[in-house]
């Protein structure tokens, strides 16, 4: 499936009296954390920026901290399985919501790449800029400038994490890996010593509640998919599952690279049985 409706809304977007209560007593706090620790983040880049350039020792640390503690806060449940791969390389992850930056970025320090329109959104832009997201261009023109930065970025150490779906979903299917997003991994500066991580991100919805709780879809505004997240009672609870790396050069094209990568992540969503029809 390819185009998404959002008119189907689950009931559970639907808010009672209650709801906007707990909208207030969880938003306020969760409004603190995230601008008060970008706040924070913007300070220590103006000491780490010109001492380590794209090095960033210190601010992924804030980072980290708000992403566990927002989920601390929304009160879904936040567990992990598998083991995150160590030193530079991509990573590639289904995409079911706004969610999953804060479910990636909690457990190890990535950077997301991102298309370039993102850039310019107000609040999620000034946010992706800050946390070192990369911006890429949908024009081949550009290859030879997005291979410079990803080499540059990688010999930081940096793991870039890509969404090959080129959209979020219900939370219960995988959409097609966009081949297009592998080409530069086929490039010789990558090919021969690149790892790509596969990892599944598995939303559970409380018992009781539609199973696409927690997607965001169609023409789905953020505003009204945050507070249905918000006030949710009880919560569910998402996992970050971490398969075996797979190196680039074990594969033929970037259209099999993509192909065995949307598999494993698949999988992982089928295995746990929140995979849809």
């Amino acid at each position: 499936m390819s185009t998404w409706r959002s008119d189907d809304l689950p009931d559970s977007h639907r808010i009672d009296a209650a709801g906007w209560i707990r909208i207030a007593r969880r938003g306020v706090p969760l409004g603190l954390l995230v601008f008060g620790c970008l706040a924070l983040l913007l300070l220590v880049r103006l000491v780490e920026r010109p001492l380590f350039g794209q090095g960033r020792p210190w601010t992924p640390f804030i980072t980290q901290f708000v992403c566990r503690n927002a989920f601390r806060i929304i009160g879904m449940g936040y567990r992990t399985e598998g083991t995150p791969m160590r030193g530079p390389g991509a990573v590639v992850a289904n995409h079911s919501s706004w969610l999953d930056i804060f479910a990636l970025n909690a457990r190890k320090r990535i950077y997301f790449v991102s298309k370039s329109e993102v850039a310019g959104w107000p609040g999620i832009g000034w946010l992706a800029r800050a946390t070192g997201t990369v911006f890429i261009a949908r024009d081949r023109r550009d290859a030879p400038a997005q291979v410079a930065t990803f080499r540059m970025r990688l010999s930081h150490g940096h793991k870039l994490l890509f969404f090959p779906e080129g959209t979020s979903t219900d939370g219960r299917r995988v959409l097609s890996f966009k081949p297009t997003l592998f080409a530069a991994f086929f490039e010789p500066a990558f090919r021969d010593t690149l790892r790509i991580q596969p990892v599944s991100v598995i939303y559970r919805a409380p018992p009781g509640s539609d199973p696409r709780l927690y997607g965001w879809w169609g023409d789905m505004a953020f505003g009204p998919h945050l507070s249905a997240t918000l006030a949710q009672r009880p919560q569910g609870e998402v996992v970050v599952k971490y398969h075996a790396p797979v190196a680039v050069a074990d594969y033929k094209d970037r259209k099999a690279l993509a192909a065995a990568l949307e598999g494993i992540v698949r999988g992982g969503l089928t295995e746990a049985g929140v995979a849809g029809p």
